[in-house]
């Protein structure tokens, strides 16, 4: 693991019983929507390679699950946003950021690991936290489908712009946000919780500013993840070995992580609710990402997988840590942070980010309507309630 993508890593009650892996599917008499494309917004959770075209390359064993190679993804395979992407039937998203074998007919994403809501005040190589916050991320749009029309005027065959997004599709794509844990990571390592807690308001504003520019450049159907569990991450125990009394919830939890996260979760969907007045045209729909990790992670033996707090990716034992990827000297001996026998049975790949397994899992539980606001799948995701 590179040293910032360590830096960011060491920062950081819902039952559906029965559901089974193909989740709850919410029937409705509502056609498909058919989208053309799919633009994606956000942080590592849904970042498919624009933190590793502007930095530095994801190394082995990072998208061996599925890809066979790193493939942008900080997990061993597929993200929700690639899942996301196959229930729509659209190819996998290119990274805006990846210039080299880039195809954005059908959209492109702006995610990078490490990214912010808020701008951050500190480098990628102090903390980890990408320069490239969802301020950014938009103005990225922005530019990207300004440059695109230009493109298109300028065109003297129609091969010129076989690898760019149609101009009518961008008000018939869907707009995917994963974005905000970090911003509570960072609040977590800087403020007091009452200091973050006050902090809430502006970074969820700032999300809804975004959805608001987006909707003026013609956007109208809009998919937002709240943040997951936090307080779930493995890292967090990785140089806390005794919590004292209290520390965790009664699934090993860290309480007030998770309690903040709840607390930003609640303001995000009280402010989408008001998007929806302020946007009279706009489909957007909240989906409680927090709640199918979190039934995911306090349910883990029962589902089939293994302790949600061990990481499959890694060498992590005692104080020593080699990161997923890495090599280290530990006792004079030389230590590489290798994946797990089997990750399908893991939930956590790197202590931060998840497995291909338990992301299948989550969007499983989240595309189909069951734990979205209002209860519709993704496929119907342009209609407004």
């Amino acid at each position: 693991m590179l040293y910032w993508r360590a830096l960011v890593a060491g920062f950081l009650l819902f039952t559906w019983g029965g559901l089974g892996v193909s989740g709850v599917s919410v029937t409705n008499k509502l056609p498909p929507c058919e989208f053309p494309a799919i633009y994606n917004f956000g942080d590592s959770n849904s970042d498919t390679g624009g933190i590793s075209a502007a930095f530095e390359p994801i190394r082995v064993p990072y998208g061996e699950g599925f890809f066979h190679k790193p493939a942008g993804r900080d997990s061993d395979g597929r993200l929700i946003i690639d899942f996301i992407a196959e229930s729509v039937k659209l190819p996998y998203l290119s990274a805006y950021l990846n210039s080299l074998g880039t195809n954005f007919r059908h959209g492109a994403n702006f995610a990078t690991g490490g990214s912010t809501i808020g701008k951050p005040n500190e480098t990628i190589y102090e903390y980890g936290i990408s320069p490239f916050f969802l301020g950014m991320q938009i103005t990225q749009f922005n530019q990207f489908k300004a440059r695109t029309k230009e493109l298109y005027d300028e065109a003297k065959i129609a091969s010129d712009t076989d690898k760019l997004p149609r101009q009518e599709d961008f008000a018939k794509a869907l707009y995917t946000f994963d974005i905000g844990q970090n911003d509570l990571s960072v609040g977590f390592r800087k403020m007091s919780f009452d200091q973050l807690r006050a902090a809430i308001p502006d970074i969820v504003n700032q999300l809804a500013s975004a959805v608001q520019n987006i909707y003026h450049q013609g956007g109208r159907a809009f998919w937002i993840h709240n943040t997951g569990p936090i307080g779930c991450l493995p890292t967090n125990f990785f140089y806390n070995h005794n919590p004292p009394p209290g520390y965790l919830d009664e699934h090993g939890c860290v309480k007030d992580q998770n309690n903040m996260a709840v607390e930003f979760n609640r303001q995000l969907k009280e402010r989408i609710i008001k998007l929806r007045t302020e946007l009279p045209e706009a489909a957007i729909t909240y989906v409680d990402v927090y709640a199918t990790k979190y039934e995911l992670i306090s349910n883990a033996k029962a589902l089939g997988y293994a302790d949600p707090f061990k990481v499959c990716c890694g060498y992590h034992e005692n104080y020593d840590h080699v990161w997923c990827g890495n090599k280290a000297t530990i006792n004079n001996t030389e230590v590489y942070g290798a994946s797990c026998k089997d990750p399908s049975k893991s939930i956590s790949w790197d202590g931060v980010h998840y497995t291909q397994a338990a992301n299948q899992w989550v969007a499983n539980h989240t595309l189909y309507g069951s734990l979205t606001d209002p209860p519709l799948p993704i496929t119907q995701a342009c209609h407004r309630q």
